[in-house]
């Protein structure tokens, strides 16, 4: 990606937080949603926003519902902070990465079993037991 886009897209992305944490009061939106990333086009026409939402699957298809009608709101609001002669296009997808990585790391566990816990003497590091390279005893 080069400079530009990537500043663009360092707009978009704060544009768009911005306007979900603060602008947006539709009840659809769940408030646990942020933008993870945005991926610009090469002629930098589209926007590609990626949108994580905490909650379950119908929250999370709500939430895109609510965004894609809230879409025109946004892309006004980007094409008053960017100094471009045309705006970029919105397009919000919905990214499961955060919830899937979450799910396997619970998985993982699950399947290891939990660390067991420090013994409850306060461990130091040392063994209680003979040192058998001196033959002391501790």
């Amino acid at each position: 990606m080069s400079y530009r886009s990537e500043r663009v897209a360092h707009l978009v992305r704060d544009v768009v937080s911005e306007a979900i944490a603060a602008r947006l009061s539709d009840p659809r939106i769940q408030r646990f949603t942020s933008v993870t990333r945005v991926e610009m086009s090469g002629d930098l026409r589209y926007a590609n926003v990626y949108v994580s939402v905490m909650g379950t699957d119908t929250e999370a298809r709500t939430t895109m519902l609510g965004l894609e009608s809230a879409r025109g709101l946004v892309q006004g609001m980007l094409a008053k902070r960017l100094d471009m002669r045309t705006c970029p296009a919105i397009r919000f997808h919905l990214d499961r990465g955060l919830k899937i990585a979450i799910e396997t790391i619970k998985r993982i566990d699950e399947a290891i079993g939990h660390p067991a816990a420090p013994p409850a003497g306060g461990s130091d590091g040392h063994d209680d037991v003979n040192d058998s390279t001196t033959g002391a005893n501790e």
